[in-house]
């Protein structure tokens, strides 16, 4: 359903900014192509800082599993090269892509990914009737199941690359755009909601 590699990335944190010293706990990264999800990149990461305990509560993740976990010295530079030059995709996807630009720069390193596509952005775009787009109910709303407990990286990072390859799918067969390229996608990010379905038409005539 989605014609080029993508990697749909999530990661669990201690709080919601690196600016104000939050780090990553966890992170998968999956690798997409052809509607599929082909290769994926998961692991737990010690960052040597403290749990808060409602993030524990929320994710299950504790103080023993990081201070156990794979240092962030040697995951970080695993997951850049794991990402390449694919496009990134994320749940929020700002929300992810600043820590990964944030944990990168304490290593002196820089992510190379090509675009950036955010699937709650488009999931609000092509989806525009839903009453909400939080993963879980967004996901429950196009009947997608959670595999395993919400707030896990892989787990969140396996239903958002099912609302992915949803999207790409609803593309070609409501618009019969045959090519659902990255392009595409970040395109219709970029608009407002209620021009997304001229544009659409639009250009499924202009691939005719």
């Amino acid at each position: 359903m989605l014609d080029q590699p993508i990697v749909m990335l999530d990661f669990e944190t201690t709080g919601l900014s690196p600016a104000m010293g939050d780090r990553i706990t966890e992170v998968a990264a999956l690798r997409i192509v052809g509607g599929e999800v082909v290769e994926r990149y998961v692991s737990l990461v010690n960052c040597d800082v403290r749990i808060p305990a409602f993030i524990t509560g929320l994710t299950g993740i504790t103080q023993a599993m990081v201070d156990s976990a794979p240092p962030v010295e040697e995951v970080v530079p695993q997951l850049l090269d794991f990402i390449g030059r694919d496009a990134l995709s994320a749940h929020n996807a700002s929300f992810d892509e600043k820590f990964l630009r944030a944990e990168a720069a304490r290593l002196a390193l820089a992510p190379r990914h090509a675009a950036l596509v955010c699937s709650l952005k488009l999931s609000r775009r092509v989806f525009p009737q839903l009453g909400s787009y939080k993963l879980g109910q967004l996901s429950s709303a196009l009947g997608i199941r959670f595999r395993s407990a919400a707030h896990r990286a892989e787990a969140d990072a396996e239903v958002a690359a099912q609302v992915l390859i949803h999207i790409g799918r609803h593309l070609r067969n409501s618009y019969g755009i045959a090519e659902v390229d990255n392009e595409l996608l970040v395109s219709v990010n970029k608009l407002a909601a209620a021009k997304v379905p001229q544009f659409l038409t639009k250009r499924a005539g202009a691939r005719v």
